[in-house]
């Protein structure tokens, strides 16, 4: 049975997911500004156009992080005191992890305070996308709670998945099991990156750059997963129903989602407009929205009722995006 089938008759249940943490602080605005200079020129500024010209409120809770030490929370620069990069949150938003300047894994409180070195890098790896993978134990099944981290780490020219516990402090990754599902042959082993999870199930999925495809692995009974679609940068909604993922399209990148919920799996292009690079895609908590980033700025796409809306700017600032909760 294939990974996309397997998705549609497992029965699972679980416990209830984490609850939300409040978020503090009114949410702050951006205007949305068309691009000057140079190339950027006409496809930039065309995105500025498309979307939204008027003032326009941060999404609560939508953060950006641009490698330095400062990141945008509800559209205010708070100084995380250290290197931020690839930052991710957990499900509740009570902590923050990403990759430092020394290439450490760290977890830290949403304000940068208390950090700890969850694992420190051995040197001669590049460690990147952290993701948070937690679960409620079920057991029924025996299958224990999980508080972990799953990043990408390239070691000696090869990109593998790692995973460590997310409490650890100095701990010592392990390289992540990839199993295929029965009758679809193995998945590659490397050049595996961008690992995202979602739901409560543990559900993972990531890139690999040799293929070009998107795979999907399921870490709750069978840990099998297989490949879903050409495509790269993918997200996993909430729900574990849908994913989002990057694809070229005339030359520039558009976001496309991918929908497990029918008897049959729909890919669907919900940037047809695109006349720019929309990238590194995430879901909102409650699976409505994706914020993407583009030349200009920082996006989202929004549910209706006939798919997905066109882009606003919702921020000037490029970065990363990440749902804080």
């Amino acid at each position: 049975m294939s990974a996309r089938n397997r998705r549609n008759t497992a029965a699972v249940t679980t416990a209830g997911a984490a609850a939300l943490l409040t978020l503090c602080g009114a949410a702050a605005t951006a205007t949305a500004v068309p691009s000057s200079g140079g190339d950027a020129k006409g496809s930039a500024a065309m995105v500025a156009a498309a979307a939204s010209a008027h003032t326009v409120t941060v999404p609560r809770g939508l953060t950006i992080s641009d490698g330095t030490r400062h990141v945008l929370v509800n559209g205010k620069s708070i100084d995380f005191g250290t290197t931020v990069r690839d930052l991710a949150w957990n499900p509740s938003g009570s902590k923050a992890a990403f990759v430092d300047g020394h290439g450490d894994l760290i977890v830290s409180n949403p304000d940068g305070s208390h950090r700890v070195t969850v694992a420190a890098n051995p040197g001669g790896q590049t460690w990147s996308h952290p993701t948070w993978q937690v679960t409620a134990a079920d057991r029924a099944n025996h299958i224990p709670a999980k508080n972990n981290l799953i990043f990408s780490a390239k070691i000696h020219g090869s990109t593998v998945l790692e995973g460590v516990k997310a409490t650890s402090n100095h701990g010592k990754p392990t390289k992540i099991s990839l199993n295929g599902d029965p009758g679809d042959g193995n998945v590659p082993q490397t050049e595996n990156t961008w690992p995202n999870v979602g739901g409560n199930y543990g559900s993972a999925v990531y890139e690999n750059t040799h293929t070009g495809e998107v795979y999907i692995r399921d870490d709750y009974l069978r840990q099998q997963g297989g490949a879903l679609t050409k495509g790269s940068e993918p997200a996993l909604s909430p729900d574990n129903e849908e994913v989002v993922f990057v694809r070229s399209v005339h030359g520039h990148d558009h976001l496309f989602v991918e929908d497990f919920g029918g008897s049959t799996h729909v890919v669907k292009d919900v940037t047809p407009s695109a006349t720019a690079d929309y990238t590194e895609p995430t879901w909102s908590p409650n699976g409505k929205t994706i914020a993407f980033r583009a030349p200009t700025g920082t996006y989202t796409i929004t549910k209706t009722a006939h798919g997905f809306g066109k882009p606003v700017k919702v921020s000037s600032h490029t970065g990363l995006p990440a749902y804080r909760g």
